[in-house]
């Protein structure tokens, strides 16, 4: 299937792949010099639990880094629901070469295959109501990218990539610049200077008098930080409208249905590339 996604992939699956491969093989892989060099094997990745795929293209780079000549079927695709003992891919090449590669590819899938596995349960929490679950910066260092291409991958939606691509007023930010009508202002002087890159400005408050300041600022997109269900109601009748809202602040997936029937826009959530316990999923040689 077909995953949305804003960001080039193509050189960034090179830089994670090089980085892995190097951390890993360094000066050599000593095991793998116990496989006789033409040795051509078949090996197999099988789920060994239910959940969404992810990272293909990651897993494939790791093997065609080692061998070029190595070719990888797979049976399903990013995005799709795979269950436990489930056949994920094939792959011919050489022993030596894919003993190499083993770990850095599976731990590409298997850690982006929980993120779109958990991105895929809170966004099925939600179903129903118009609010969309959405990730954080709050990625593993390097992953970045990665990780919030596994959110889309699972049904979620992506906040800003970076510092770079949009600007979120928080409250140093309001504090330093004097208040939130001054920091809307300078931030909307940065946004037109940069209007190649910035996608939006948002501006995050604590309590409904700073709803009002950010509407009345001319605010578009407003974050809710730790509002209670009751005052997002509040927060939404309040706004009627005028901004996108987003609930941000311990959300749980028990507390986020309950978020999402309040008539917010978008709920934020770190736990979808923060607290990720990696696929269990299996490589085997079978011949």
């Amino acid at each position: 299937m077909s995953i949305e996604f804003d960001y080039p992939l193509a050189a960034e699956i090179a830089r994670n792949v090089a980085a892995a491969i190097a951390e890993d093989v360094g000066a050599g892989d000593l095991t793998a010099a116990l496989v006789p060099g033409e040795r051509h094997v078949r090996a197999r990745v099988i789920a060994r639990e239910s959940g969404v795929l992810c990272g293909t293209a990651w897993f494939d780079e790791c093997v065609h880094r080692l061998d070029p000549t190595a070719t990888v079927t797979w049976q399903a695709a990013d995005g799709e629901r795979i269950g436990a003992d489930q056949l994920l891919c094939t792959i011919d090449g050489n022993g030596r070469a894919l003993l190499t590669a083993e770990r850095s590819a599976l731990n590409f899938l298997q850690l982006l295959s929980a993120v779109a596995s958990k991105a895929r349960i809170y966004a099925d929490a939600i179903s129903g109501t118009r609010a969309q679950v959405v990730d954080t910066r709050k990625t593993l260092p390097g992953l970045r990218i990665a990780q919030k291409y596994a959110v889309r991958a699972g049904g979620g939606g992506n906040h800003r990539l970076a510092l770079w691509d949009a600007i979120l007023i928080k409250e140093n930010h309001i504090h330093a610049a004097g208040g939130i009508a001054q920091a809307m202002a300078a931030a909307q002087q940065v946004a037109a200077a940069a209007a190649d890159r910035c996608k939006f400005i948002q501006v995050e408050v604590e309590n409904l008098d700073e709803l009002n300041q950010a509407l009345a600022a001319g605010a578009t997109m407003i974050l809710l930080d730790n509002f209670s269900c009751a005052l997002l109601r509040e927060a939404v009748a309040l706004n009627a409208g005028r901004a996108i809202l987003e609930a941000s602040g311990n959300v749980s997936l028990e507390s986020i249905r309950e978020i999402a029937e309040t008539g917010v826009d978008r709920i934020s959530v770190g736990a979808l590339t923060k607290d990720v316990k990696a696929l269990d999923l299996s490589l085997r040689f079978v011949d």
